[in-house]
């Protein structure tokens, strides 16, 4: 293999619109190479254009011209397959391309983050090589804070992303086996009508760092990325060791849910706990809130994710506040205290009667007993002053995008 310096020379001077290294690694990824047009997939399938090019835009894909040699054989295959199922009535059309975007979207970011880790483990500063100073790699216009990898380590990815592909495979549908199993129990569970209450209900928890917008300015882009991969990383660990499930991440804030209140509450003390002995992340906050939610693509709506949000964004840093709804199903659990504070109004919301949650007990999931907080009976309930006065609006929502931060019912 061509040494990857030479290589970046050789693909810099290359003809606009030949890039000889990505189209060997379409060529491995795809089985085949880019010589069939759309007209060539909708005839050899047995579709109208149309139903082609629907099929196509579900994936993620832009529009093509006639012409435009852009497919291969195994677009062919995975097309004839979509057709197959609406054929026999498994599937009407449009829930073939509904489970299309389904699987495209989860496919987009899963590539997009691999990619990531490969270019992260390959990069000069993951090798030693340099470090986070701000410092050239390949050449004087490259700096090595950037979150984005240089041109050499992008082509170093592109070839290991290629060679790993087919051992990674299995994993992929592995992981897909297990979370479709599990989804399917849960959605059988949930329809049971002995349950009792009706509708899907679970506790709903936001958690967010704290002042990450004065830390996004004193850090470079890659210990910025570092930061948002930790946070993520221990998130992820601390919800899942409860059986609780992440349904997103929005680079300072997790959103997630349980389905057995004290486990919700649980995750919250221990991402408290968790992050508060991290040097690398600042305090965090959560909000909780328990109730009815609608569950839709794989997220979750409704007025329970509201008020967790608006009560996230008016909790003490480094503390847990929860609704009601959440405390009144917590009186079993003797490992948590609720300590009640004034009743404020939330906007969109309206009158909640929040709680500050704490432990009962000093031993905290999954930290060791060298990590425990000072003080793990609970406090004493935090005076007025603690919670924004109710008077004033609601502070925002610390930098959030748009359709986080501005929850409605959906």
């Amino acid at each position: 293999m061509a040494d990857p310096r030479e290589e970046s020379i050789r693909l810099s001077e290359a003809p606009a619109g030949l890039d000889p290294l990505v189209e060997r690694v379409q060529r491995e990824l795809l089985g085949g190479p880019l010589d069939l047009d759309r007209r060539d997939v909708s005839r050899t399938v047995g579709v109208s254009l149309r139903t082609a090019e629907r099929f196509w835009h579900a994936l993620g894909f832009p529009g093509n011209e006639d012409g435009e040699a852009v497919f291969s054989q195994l677009d062919l295959t995975a097309l004839r397959g979509v057709a197959a199922l609406v054929r026999r009535g498994e599937l009407d059309e449009e829930s073939a391309l509904s489970l299309t975007r389904a699987f495209a979207r989860t496919a987009d970011r899963l590539s997009v983050w691999q990619c990531s880790v490969f270019a992260e483990s390959l990069s000069p500063w993951a090798q030693g090589e340099v470090d986070l100073g701000r410092v050239a790699v390949s050449d004087e216009s490259h700096d090595s804070t950037r979150a984005e990898p240089d041109e050499d380590t992008a082509l170093a990815a592109a070839r290991k992303v290629a060679e790993l592909a087919d051992e990674l495979e299995p994993l992929l549908v592995y992981a897909w086996r297990r979370h479709l199993a599990a989804a399917t129990a849960r959605m059988v569970a949930d329809a049971d009508p002995s349950v009792g209450e009706q509708g899907l209900r679970r506790c709903v928890g936001f958690a967010d760092l704290v002042s990450f917008t004065s830390l996004v300015r004193r850090l470079s882009e890659r210990e910025l990325a570092t930061v948002v991969q930790r946070f993520e990383a221990l998130c992820s660990d601390v919800i899942t060791g409860h059986g609780g499930r992440v349904i997103k991440t929005v680079g300072d804030e997790v959103l997630y849910v349980a389905k057995v209140p004290a486990d919700g509450a649980r995750i919250a003390l221990d991402l408290v706990d968790a992050i508060r002995h991290d040097d690398m992340l600042p305090p965090v906050r959560v909000g909780l809130a328990y109730g009815h939610v609608v569950s839709r693509l794989g997220d979750v709506f409704g007025t329970t994710v509201n008020r967790a949000a608006r009560l996230t964004a008016v909790a003490p840093s480094g503390k847990v506040l929860a609704d009601e709804g959440l405390v009144a199903r917590l009186a079993d659990a003797p490992d948590l205290t609720a300590v009640r504070q004034r009743s404020r109004t939330l906007r969109g919301v309206g009158v909640v009667a929040p709680s500050l949650l704490h432990r009962t007990v000093a031993v905290p999931h999954g930290l060791p007993d060298a990590a425990l907080p000072d003080a793990a009976l609970p406090d004493a309930a935090l005076p007025d002053a603690a919670l924004p006065d109710p008077a004033l609006p609601d502070p925002a929502p610390h930098e959030l995008p748009d359709p986080v931060r501005d929850l409605e019912v959906r």
